[in-house]
């Protein structure tokens, strides 16, 4: 039997056990595509050790880092690692720093393609230094995958490669968020528990840039309107805070983390899920998806990245003038005041989770840039 090409993902986390979005969408890529591919994941072990271990066909190689500035490891040893493995195709995932510079400085055998998820957006005066480096990187892959094509307009870095760029939308399994008896019975529950009351649900880590305080500050044009929030984070206190001054404290519930079943329940008994990010720090919205795939619509806020291109407007949801709160609440209060519109928008929320973000339709398009890449072309 023909050997099968190797490929190396490269990132700085791995999941399990680190929680994210990038984290996550390459746990499902390599686990889709390993009964082609020998798959290795390259990262950092967050200790001044390295190690290595197995997640069912996936190794893992951590590679010890002496701390993190910025978000970025800082793993003199990552460039040597890179150099030691053997790979017929490279698959980076950015932004970063670590795994492009180390790149740059080991230049090991094997084609390249990275996954590009946003622009670096925080740290923006940081990248009077990274941004020539990143360039040079990006000049050397042989394909770069915007997770959506609104991407290659709206970053500086892709629009000059746009003739080298293959959108791939990150997908992820659908079938966690089928209807089934158990659920159904869940979801009855919740809405006896709220009364029968509009429920809008969040899901994410309660961070700066998730836009909540939009939300919470759309409720008193929303009488009666429950925000339910699943999920917790730095900034669960201040949104405490702000629903008690605006008087909407006993209809904004902080659920904290939940089982993915409970989760599931939520979203299936939710009217609607919002998704108020309002910085580019949001480049894609996974748990958009999740809701789709749950026949829920989103209403979601206008971002030059992802978001708004995985709810369409008009279609799956809605999308609003982002940190507008008055914009956020007309948009739910039309929605929720037309049953016909939701049940037609629920619909094309199942299609199209099921037509573009499935495990499996992003896995065939990975399959065919890899396939293109080693074929030469």
């Amino acid at each position: 039997m023909p050997q099968r090409p190797r490929v190396v993902h490269v990132y700085k986390d791995y999941w399990p056990p680190v929680v994210g979005g990038i984290e996550r969408s390459i746990h499902w890529m390599a686990n889709a595509l390993a009964d082609r591919y020998d798959i290795t994941v390259l990262v950092n072990s967050r200790a001044r050790v390295s190690r290595e271990r197995l997640e069912g066909a996936i190794r893992i190689v951590e590679v010890a880092e002496w701390g993190r500035a910025f978000s970025a490891p800082l793993s003199p040893g990552f460039p040597a690692a890179m150099r030691r493995l053997e790979a017929d195709l490279w698959h980076f995932h950015i932004p970063n720093p670590t795994g492009d510079v180390s790149w740059l400085l080991s230049r090991p055998k094997g084609r390249l393609v990275a996954t590009y998820h946003s622009d670096v957006v925080r740290q923006r005066w940081a990248m009077a230094a990274y941004a020539p480096l990143l360039r040079a990187f990006l000049r050397r892959c042989d394909r770069i995958m915007p997770t959506s094509p609104r991407l290659i307009d709206a970053s500086p870095f892709l629009a000059p490669l746009r003739d080298r760029c293959e959108p791939v939308p990150l997908g992820m399994p659908l079938e966690p968020f089928a209807r089934t008896a158990e659920t159904a019975a869940r979801v009855r529950e919740i809405k006896r528990a709220h009364k029968g009351m509009p429920l809008l649900c969040f899901v994410g880590r309660l961070r700066y840039y998730k836009g909540l305080q939009f939300a919470v500050a759309a409720l008193p044009r929303l009488p009666k309107v429950q925000l339910l929030v699943i999920g917790d984070g730095p900034e669960r206190e201040p949104l405490g805070r702000l629903a008690a001054e605006l008087g909407v404290a006993d209809r904004v519930h902080f659920l904290g983390t939940l089982s993915d079943e409970d989760v599931v329940a939520h979203l299936q008994a939710a009217d609607l899920f919002v998704l108020p990010s309002h910085l580019p720090s949001e480049a894609y919205g996974l748990s958009q998806i999740e809701a789709l795939a749950c026949g829920t619509p989103v209403v979601c806020c206008d971002l030059p990245t992802g978001v708004p291109w995985v709810n369409q407007d008009g279609v799956t949801g809605r999308v609003v003038p982002k940190a507008d709160p008055e914009a956020l609440a007309k948009a739910v209060a039309d929605l929720l005041g037309d049953q016909h519109r939701r049940f037609a928008m629920s619909e094309a929320a199942h299609r199209r989770a099921r037509a573009e973000f499935d495990v499996a339709v992003m896995a065939t398009r990975i399959d065919a840039v890899y396939r293109a890449v080693l074929a030469g072309g």
